[in-house]
């Protein structure tokens, strides 16, 4: 299938900022909004920003609408998910996401708009997993500079050396090319089997996650394993684990995140890097997802490149 790549945006194009998931109110948002403006774009918040049914920006049909709206409006050039949290999944069977086949345009968000990225990459549609709005003010410099390329279509290689990325680890060395995938561990997990599991044969799998108890990391590990997500990859490219933890202190599980996978890869040859900057993390750098790239890692030096450019 040959992807469907949204067209790089320019200067007066719109982007809908759209709460899919957690309620948010405007004044969490104006980092992102003065971001934006600042590239030139004009910003449109969608109707749940301000709206709260309990945790959510609204209920299931209130979000779902407010979604297909920026998806419907031609002159919307780009969707840019407000927040995480939890939610996104249950608009699934609500939304029409077929009007993207016929004018793509990038949908932007992490975390638990990883549903969306699964649903669009089977539907043979590029997308954009980086920073949302919400708390981009504190994040990286590079975390700002690399959405804005991807956007725009100015360039997404990312190149990082481990001695200077602390957290970055080229586990096992190695060249591979292939389409890339992936996102949170726990949203990938729960999809597992619905119309919008994945099937990561061949291509390079990128992972993070956020505060989860270390024995539940390594169940859905097992689950990955068990399902030979890891025999048939290309490359895999964790990002970051953060906050994970004991539910006992005193007890510990005795293993990190990075470990369980080493130890699910064991029998497989393929590159395999830690620590990379993408994920809930202060340097969450934009991944263009669906897209074809080259993964390079050494000690001195890993790398993501994509070839055919965004």
């Amino acid at each position: 299938m040959d992807v469907i790549i949204p067209a790089p945006l320019k200067r007066n194009d719109l982007i809908a900022i759209v709460p899919t998931a957690r309620a948010i109110v405007a004044a969490e948002l104006a980092e992102g909004i003065a971001l934006a403006e600042s590239w030139g774009l004009r910003v449109r918040l969608g109707s749940g920003v301000g709206r709260k049914h309990f945790q959510q920006a609204g209920t299931d049909a209130e979000r779902a609408a407010d979604l297909q709206a920026a998806i419907d409006d031609p002159e919307v050039r780009a969707i840019w998910c407000a927040r995480g949290g939890y939610g996104t999944i249950r608009l699934m069977d609500k939304v029409d996401l077929g009007p993207l086949r016929r004018d793509a345009k990038w949908v932007v968000g992490f975390s638990d708009v990883t549903v969306l990225h699964n649903a669009l990459h089977t539907m043979g549609i590029a997308t954009l997993h980086a920073q949302m709005p919400f708390m981009i003010g504190s994040k990286t410099e590079a975390c700002r500079t690399t959405l804005r390329s991807a956007l725009f279509g100015t360039g997404s290689d990312i190149l990082i050396d481990p001695a200077e990325v602390k957290s970055a680890s080229s586990v096992r060395p190695g060249i591979a090319r292939g389409v890339l995938v992936g996102g949170n561990l726990s949203m990938l997990c729960s999809m597992r089997g619905t119309t919008f599991d994945i099937d990561p044969a061949g291509k390079i799998l990128f992972l993070e996650d956020l505060d989860e108890l270390l024995y539940h990391v390594d169940r859905m590990v097992q689950n990955l394993k068990y399902g030979n997500w890891f025999r048939g990859l290309a490359g895999l490219v964790v990002g970051g684990m953060s906050d994970m933890r004991d539910k006992n202190p005193s007890d510990p599980f005795g293993s990190t995140a990075e470990a369980m996978l080493q130890e699910a890869l064991a029998g497989t040859d393929h590159p395999f890097c830690t620590g990379f900057p993408a994920g809930h993390i202060d340097d969450n750098r934009a991944l263009p997802l669906g897209m074809p790239v080259e993964l390079e890692v050494s000690a001195q030096r890993i790398a993501l490149r994509y070839p055919t450019g965004v």
